[in-house]
């Protein structure tokens, strides 16, 4: 297993971190590639990569067990509970609606159906069939919508303005079944996204929830993509408003890590320099990130996406230990950025985490000094 990591690890730093290997740190010595211990992350206790689990950033049992029971029974009660006990203006609530749909639409790609066969994620239709003015079921069928245009079908073509034309009406009746929730207008930033809102009208979309959770972390990660540069704004609109989020934080919120997302979203393609993710405005977001994660509360469900993007960020500059320290908090999970942009979340995460072992140990760390 040892071995593997380390050509794990190998794989990766010859395309992607050439240059860190060309360079001898005075005074370090760096652990022999096909030494019997480096770079193995299976002494520090974390998961088998076949075992890590894609679905979400972090555990929330109570949701892998509901979901674990409407998938194996096709009965939706359990999930319309879960969600009616679900604060309405948490982060929970959000994350809870996204996995709901998620499952569903996976479902139905994994069995579309056809003469002879019930189409996967039936449970979300008798749901709104049988409870039509259930708030959750409302919710999760919105988002359902927009993650099955994005997942089936081509911005800008005909069926996908077909679907999102659909979720946006599926948001507004569920805005009416919960108007204190925010939950409805957060699906609908996708929508604005996808559909090219004007910036008039996703302004007016953003103050209805900035009314009802001004400090919604999902909320901001999602309007977040319609500044970018690549979507309908710019670097520097993407940067303002982050910026802004991150300087109106309240105590204990996750938005001062909002800079760290912007810097993500404008990489560049192809870049094999390190010293870029030691430069200053790189280094600034992750610090930013960093305390955001230390003041955070201890209910709070969002650090796991911050913690995500942090070990990304940390290995990349060569941050090991703190790196490992990221990972102590999130391995187990992968459903976050950055690697759930790759085909392949577990294998890309398993990468970065045997490249952070590796610079750990070469370092002079071991299981003993990280986790003591």
């Amino acid at each position: 297993m040892s071995i593997l990591w380390v050509l794990l690890a190998l794989l990766l730093l010859s395309f992607v971190a050439i240059p860190f290997l060309r360079r001898r740190r005075a005074g370090i010595e760096r652990v022999s590639p096909d030494h019997p211990d480096a770079a193995d992350p299976a002494a520090y206790g974390f998961v088998r990569q076949e075992d890590l689990d894609i679905r979400m950033p972090g555990p929330d049992q109570d949701l892998l067990d509901v979901l674990d029971l409407v998938q194996r029974t096709q009965d939706y009660r359990s999930a319309a509970q879960l969600l009616a006990g679900t604060e309405a203006a948490g982060e929970l609530r959000w994350q809870r609606v996204q996995a709901f749909a998620g499952a569903a639409a996976l479902e139905l790609q994994q069995r579309p159906g056809g003469v002879h066969e019930t189409p996967g994620g039936q449970w979300l239709r008798v749901w709104r069939a049988e409870q039509p003015k259930d708030a959750g079921g409302a919710a999760v069928h919105a988002e359902f919508l927009v993650q099955q245009a994005w997942r089936t079908s081509t911005p800008g073509t005909d069926e996908f303005r077909i679907i999102m034309e659909e979720a946006r009406n599926a948001c507004g009746q569920a805005a009416l079944l919960a108007p204190g929730d925010p939950v409805p207008y957060i699906v609908e930033l996708s929508v604005a996204r996808g559909l090219a809102y004007p910036r008039e009208d996703f302004e007016q979309l953003w103050l209805k929830i900035l009314d009802r959770a001004p400090a919604h972390m999902g909320a901001h990660l999602a309007a977040l993509h319609y500044w970018c540069e690549k979507w309908h704004g710019s670097r520097e609109l993407a940067y303002s408003f982050a910026e802004a989020a991150a300087a109106r934080a309240p105590q204990g919120s996750l938005l001062a890590a909002m800079p760290l997302f912007a810097v993500f979203e404008h990489l560049p393609e192809v870049n094999l320099v390190s010293s870029f993710y030691q430069s200053e405005v790189v280094t600034k977001a992750m610090h930013g990130a960093l305390y955001a994660v230390h003041a955070a509360r201890s209910d709070d469900p969002m650090p796991a996406h911050v913690r995500h993007l942090l070990v990304f960020f940390l290995v990349r500059a060569e941050r090991w230990a703190e790196a490992m320290s990221q990972l102590v908090h999130v391995d187990g999970h992968v459903g976050a950025l950055p690697w759930t942009l790759s085909a392949e979340p577990a294998a890309e995460f398993a990468v970065y985490r045997a490249l952070a072992v590796a610079g750990f140990e070469a370092n002079g760390g071991s299981p003993a000094s990280l986790l003591n």
